[in-house]
């Protein structure tokens, strides 16, 4: 079972991984739900978990709001990937939509092809499509080869319990292609009830270990 723990800056880090964090997501302002954090931080970040062979995750996010990014966001966006992947990280977590909510697969493909040798987390940007097009996504996120998707299930704000139906039709559909990630309302006092609900070995939240 890995534990990813959805880090702001690196305060909290090693209370994490000393109670079992087994991945870490590395966000800056979780406020709006995570921006990308400066290279001081994925530094010492990387150096810190690396010691211990956790992983680090870094959101490349350059704003908070919507996911409709223009050329000028992508282009942080393209920038900073290439820095987070050069001081060593992991993996990148990111997710681009277009005004009428789809992929927006022209940024995607870019970020993509920047990432190569990463692994690839497509954050809660998913569940912003609608239910017939995350099956879609699943599909081009898949032949993408991006290795994971991060979901509530549901809206923002909603107990992850009202969304296990959804999560199970998503998990089902993704077997075999790619990861689905549970976030989002998941702590240490319902992570049983969910990971036995949905038979899943990965979970993500910020009170993932407590």
């Amino acid at each position: 079972m890995i534990k990813e723990f959805c880090a702001e800056n690196f305060t909290n880090i090693p209370t994490a991984i000393h109670n079992g964090a087994g991945r870490i997501e590395l966000c800056d302002n979780l406020a709006v739900g995570g921006t990308t954090p400066s290279t001081g931080v994925i530094e010492e970040v990387i150096a810190y978990a690396g010691e211990q062979s956790i992983p680090v995750m870094t959101i490349i996010r350059p704003r908070g709001g919507d996911f409709v990014y223009n050329d000028i966001e992508l282009k942080i966006m393209h920038t900073d990937l290439i820095e987070a992947k050069k001081i060593g990280t992991d993996g990148v977590v990111l997710g681009c939509l277009t005004k009428d909510g789809w992929l927006d697969e022209e940024a995607l493909e870019l970020l993509i092809e920047t990432a190569e040798g990463l692994q690839i987390t497509f954050h809660m940007a998913f569940d912003v499509l609608s239910k017939e097009n995350q099956f879609k996504a699943i599909d081009w996120l898949a032949e993408h080869d991006v290795h994971r998707i991060l979901t509530h299930g549901g809206p923002s704000g909603t107990p992850i319990e009202e969304n296990l139906e959804h999560l199970k039709e998503l998990i089902a559909y993704a077997a075999g292609q790619i990861i689905i990630l549970p976030g989002g309302g998941i702590s240490d006092k319902n992570v049983d009830t969910v990971v036995n609900a949905l038979n899943i070995s990965e979970v993500h939240g910020t009170k993932i270990v407590g």
